[in-house]
Parts: structure tokens; C-alpha cells; sequence
């Protein structure tokens, strides 16, 4: 039987990053796609991962066409759509994790708009706090745009490292709970080391806004975790944590444990 779904509200992910702010630490956000490798340990990363120091968790719905995603996270994706995960079954696994930190929906625009025009309220009633659209850009579609501003979910945006300043105002200004920051251009995936030109660009776009900024795409190790937590307000972990996630549900958790270690370390 379905648990009692509890509406969360935007507010969790400000009350987040206001504490981790208040204790001079940095944001460990997690991503994991929903069902992968299978739905039932998708649930138990879901529930290890949080206990283990992730400050947010976003939750990937698997997509057939998710241009935006290397190798690891394509191959998640598609390893969970042939378990049958949809993003109805993503709601219904952030329900039933019932987990103490904030979730974040990361989607493409399609299943977003197939799920029907009610799938935000109902994603707030499964413990969703937050939602990033990798495919709606500000100004690309105004009435999309409006419709997820009025949700109770925080609309977190995307900053491309090539992004002028002055974009960069318009895209925080008509964003909110954090930002998030690419570290550089492509697709998800792993990286060897950690952009030069990085500390300049969050400096640009720290300049332009008040809201958190969290760095992602490349993350993959302790030492980058802390190299960017040293400049941002947090860190984006996805690729190597599906790929771990792939491989057993300890490793991913030990990898958790050993970047919350590094960003506490400073």
C-alpha cells in the first residue's frame, strides 16, 4: 500500500543551504537516476546516499532521447527504462524514501508535459522540493515557464560556463533555491581534472546573484569536491555516482561518505 504523501515545499532547499551556510559548509548534491539499476536498490541508493551526507539529492527521470547526458548516465537511464521506470514511478519512489533531505526532479521538458498539467502539485504531495528542466531555458517558452514558476517546487536553472554576465542575471533572477553551475561545456560525465577558467566564472556569476551556486558536470573525486567547494556554495556529484551505483549500492555510499569527508575538510 502507498505510504501518506506529504506536500514539501520550495522552502526546504533555502532552509538547506541557510543551515549549511550558518555552519561555514558546503552543499553535497547527489545525483541519481530513478531506478537505476534496478527500482528496488534505486530506493535503498536513495535512502543510503542521504544518510551518508548528501545535502540534496536530485532525482534523474529517465528519458529515451536525454541529449544532454554522457555515456554512464545515458546507459542508467536506459537500464532503468527497461525496468519500467516512468517519472510517475520517480514521484513514487521520492514518496516512499521519505528521506530528511531535499529532492530535486532533474527532467527533460517531454515527460514533463506527458505526465499531465497536474504533475507538479503531485510531485510537491510525493516530497519533491525543487525541479531543473535541462531542455527550458529562460525565455524559451514563457507559458512552460510561468507554469513551474507557480508550482510550489523551486525552479533551480542552468549556467553555461560561456554565459555572458548580463544572461547570467536573467537566468538567477527567474530562478530560486540554487543555481547550477556547469563547469564546462558537453555532456554529463567524468573529468580528470578541474577547469582552469572555473574559479572566474563562478566569481562572474556569484556577482550577479544571491542565491546559492552549486558547480557540476566533471566531479568525480574527493580532491575536485574539495578544489570547487573552496569557491562554490556546493558541489555536483552524477556521473561517477551512477556508475558506482551501477557496480554495487556500497560503493556509491563509501563515495558519498568520502566527499561529504572532503567538503567538511576544506
Amino acid at each position: 500500500m502507498a505510504s501518506a504523501s506529504v506536500t514539501i515545499s520550495a522552502d526546504a532547499l533555502t532552509a538547506r543551504f541557510d543551515a549549511l551556510r550558518r555552519q561555514n559548509r558546503r552543499a553535497l548534491v547527489c545525483y541519481l537516476t530513478a531506478g537505476h539499476p534496478d527500482p528496488a536498490t534505486s530506493l535503498a541508493l536513495v535512502r543510503g546516499v542521504a544518510a551518508a551526507g548528501a545535502d540534496v539529492i536530485e532525482l534523474g527521470v529517465p528519458f529515451s532521447d536525454p541529449l544532454a547526458d554522457g555515456p554512464v548516465i545515458q546507459a542508467s537511464s536506459q537500464r532503468a527504462l527497461d525496468h519500467h521506470m516512468t517519472l510517475d514511478g520517480t514521484l513514487a519512489l521520492a514518496r516512499d524514501a521519505k528521506v530528511d533531505v531535499p529532492l530535486v526532479l532533474f527532467t527533460y521538458l517531454n515527460p514533463l508535459i506527458a505526465a499531465g498539467p497536474d504533475v507538479l502539485e503531485r510531485a510537491s504531495r510525493a516530497g519533491i522540493s525543487g525541479l531543473l528542466v535541462t531542455d527550458l531555458p529562460v525565455g524559451a517558452d514563457a507559458e512552460r515557464e510561468a507554469w513551474v514558476g507557480a508550482s510550489p517546487l523551486a525552479f533551480v536553472r542552468l549556467v553555461a560556463p560561456t554565459t555572458p554576465s548580463e544572461r547570467m542575471v536573467e537566468i538567477a533572477r527567474h530562478g530560486s533555491g540554487f543555481v547550477y553551475l556547469i563547469s564546462r561545456l558537453g555532456v554529463t560525465g567524468v573529468s580528470a581534472s578541474v577547469p582552469a577558467e572555473l574559479p572566474a566564472t563562478v566569481a562572474r556569476l556569484k556577482a550577479t546573484t544571491t542565491l546559492p551556486v552549486c558547480v557540476g558536470f566533471g566531479i568525480s573525486t574527493p580532491g575536485q569536491a574539495r578544489e570547487i567547494g573552496r569557491i562554490a556554495d556546493g558541489v555536483v556529484v552524477g556521473s561517477a555516482l551512477v556508475a558506482a551505483a551501477g557496480r554495487s549500492t556500497d560503493e556509491a555510499i563509501a563515495l558519498v561518505r568520502s566527499l561529504r569527508a572532503a567538503l567538511d575538510e576544506g
